[in-house]
């Protein structure tokens, strides 16, 4: 059976409105999800037992620090700026956790081999493993001719992450609840997207623990745009005291020429662009590497 190649786009956040904490430790949200057009990339294949390998830019990041060759080793650590692209541990991911969800429900008994190609950064706000491990879940429900509208697959989802229902559906949405009550909207498809991080990780427990608790009020009616427009993203007061360099990322994204939205998504410390045109989104994004800044120059699915 040949392999299955399937993308995991990045996430933003074009808006994101926290409205309290649950009891369950999660937070009720309301909050608008769009993806880019690029991203990571998941390939799954059968196999005769399973193995996982994590290539791409940013491999390292998600392999042990001990790991400096392309070998089998013991465990995933996400503190490895040491490690070389190699194969992983099958356990400590969420992309072999999708995988184990998806094995016990539709193929008992069968293996796999995973590869991930890593090309958005860890810990930045948009959805990196999120987007991964419902990459896998699309990846294995084609290769076992499952189908993708199967109501197992959102409920695996729901309980890999609160942002991977969304990325699963890889569709602009409105997320309520812990994210994961998803409602279709009509998005902006082609709209010329940037995407800019610091080089700095934020922690997403952290960005919520230092959340303020307040409650300003509800995303707003409207289309699309109007509607992230007059929103904002809650988190981003926090984010900004553990990682103040992302008032910088959103000070060139905001004076930028052509920008029609600029945000911090998610926990950060990724920020985003929407712009008017290809063209100023380019300008800026030349703009954002002079400053030694990662960049991704897309488009919003």
């Amino acid at each position: 059976m040949p392999a299955t190649t399937e993308p995991a786009p990045a996430k933003i956040n074009l808006a994101l409105h926290v409205r309290r904490r649950r009891a369950d430790g999660y937070h009720d949200l309301e909050t608008l999800f769009a993806f880019a057009t690029d991203g990571d990339l998941v390939i799954v294949e059968s196999a005769e037992t399973n193995s996982f390998t994590i290539t791409g830019p940013f491999a390292a990041a998600l392999l042990p620090r001990q790991n400096t060759t392309p070998a089998k080793v013991g465990r995933t650590d996400n503190d490895a700026p040491n490690a070389t692209p190699g194969n992983a541990s099958w356990n400590g991911n969420l992309v072999t956790a999708a995988a184990d969800a998806f094995t016990a429900t539709f193929a008992p008994n069968t293996h796999h081999a995973l590869t991930l190609e890593k090309h958005l950064p860890i810990a930045s706000g948009i959805g990196g493993g999120s987007a991964d491990a419902a990459a896998t879940l699309r990846a294995l429900a084609r290769l076992h001719a499952v189908a993708p509208t199967d109501h197992r697959l959102h409920e695996m989802a729901a309980k890999l992450g609160a942002d991977v229902p969304a990325c699963l559906a890889n569709r602009t949405m409105l997320g309520t609840g812990k994210g994961d009550a998803l409602t279709t909207l009509e998005g902006l498809a082609g709209t010329p997207l940037l995407l800019v991080n610091p080089g700095v990780a934020v922690s997403t427990a952290a960005v919520f623990k230092a959340w303020d608790g307040k409650d300003r009020g509800a995303v707003p009616e409207g289309d699309l745009l109007a509607r992230a427009k007059a929103g904002r993203n809650d988190l981003e007061p926090a984010a900004l005291a553990l990682a103040p360099v992302i008032a910088e990322v959103r000070t060139l994204l905001d004076t930028a020429e052509g920008v029609l939205l600029s945000r911090m998504s998610g926990s950060g410390a990724t920020c985003f662009a929407l712009f008017d045109s290809a063209e100023a989104r380019d300008v800026a994004a030349t703009a954002a590497k002079a400053q030694g800044w990662w960049t991704l120059v897309t488009k919003l699915a």
